[in-house]
């Protein structure tokens, strides 16, 4: 039975369409990237000659099992249409292959970026938060949690210095409409204290976990780390974490309020994606334009030691 054999009759008419020829649309160039189930290559659209996309191709055996979690993927990406979220165009389907054809993005991962930089700011760690900030708040609007937001899902759109920033990966996310979300999902760093208390949990995971990636784009250092799993969801229940010299000695109080207000394990007083939009570091002056690259940079090359930074 094809994998998209559950929708509606139009739906499985479309499908039956795209059955099989993604390759007389498009020309495959070079081998992206490789994942568990997939592999992600460069297209050429014959349509249009010279645009190119992002194709991934999903091994059906191999996903066996995992059926649901695709449709889940496939139908958020179909929902969500945002400047700031890679955009599913099309998908298409043969007797061993599932392949969705992706906006292609091409500037690198957030950190590589900020490593490379000559200069960097809370200005700009505050730009980029408030681009975070209007995508989820628009998926939130749409009914969908993304789950798993962390740096690595996090990438520049383009090599342009003023690219803008593009969230990525939405094998974790969820519509709220589905059901209660209770399940245990997440990269332990960024995950909230209700996921790992095994609460049931909406949108609000997603605002901590932004929180997490504020803290770190002002310091280079997660603020809960332990060698022990055990010791980092301590620290994440009760939700510990310190502003620690000297790292933190030239980041302004404005940037300290506004990270408190996103990591805080109230959830009931934990900010809303518009209320972090409102806060004076995102929408205000009050963020410094002092270069903090050379601190930042040095705890980002040490934390997260990348073989190509070394």
């Amino acid at each position: 039975m094809p994998l998209f054999g559950k929708k509606d009759s139009q739906r499985r008419r479309e499908e039956e369409k795209n059955s099989g020829n993604v390759e007389a649309k498009y020309e495959f160039k070079d081998l992206l990237g490789t994942g568990a189930f997939s592999q992600v290559v460069l297209a050429e659209s014959k349509d249009t000659p010279g645009v190119m996309h992002a194709i991934k191709c999903i091994d059906k055996k191999a996903l066996k099992g995992k059926e649901d979690s695709l449709e889940n993927e496939i139908k958020v990406l179909r929902k969500l249409k945002h400047p700031n979220i890679v955009q599913l165009l099309e998908t298409f389907e043969d007797k061993t292959k599932v392949y969705l054809v992706m906006e292609l993005v091409t500037g690198g991962e957030l950190f590589d970026r900020i490593v490379e930089k000559g200069s960097y700011t809370e200005k700009d760690a505050s730009d980029l938060i408030r681009q975070i900030l209007e995508a989820v708040d628009y998926m939130h609007s749409q009914g969908v949690v993304h789950r798993d937001l962390k740096p690595e899902n996090l990438l520049y759109y383009c090599p342009d210095e003023d690219s803008k920033i593009m969230i990525s990966d939405f094998g974790l996310s969820k519509m709220e409409d589905s059901g209660i979300m209770a399940t245990a999902c997440g990269t332990p760093g960024y995950v909230a204290p209700e996921v790992l208390a095994q609460k049931p949990y909406g949108k609000a995971v997603d605002v901590w976990s932004i929180g997490v990636i504020a803290y770190i784009l002002l310091c280079g250092y997660p603020p809960f780390y332990d060698e022990s799993d055990a010791n980092l969801f301590a620290q994440i229940l009760k939700g510990e974490f310190e502003f620690d010299p000297p790292y933190w000695d030239e980041i302004s109080d404005s940037a300290k309020d506004f990270i408190r207000h996103l990591i805080c394990v109230d959830v009931e007083r934990r900010y809303t994606c518009k209320q972090a939009l409102a806060h004076p570091w995102i929408s205000g002056n009050t963020a410094s334009d002092k270069n903090i690259h050379g601190s930042v940079s040095e705890q980002l090359k040490k934390t997260f030691a990348k073989n190509k930074w070394r």
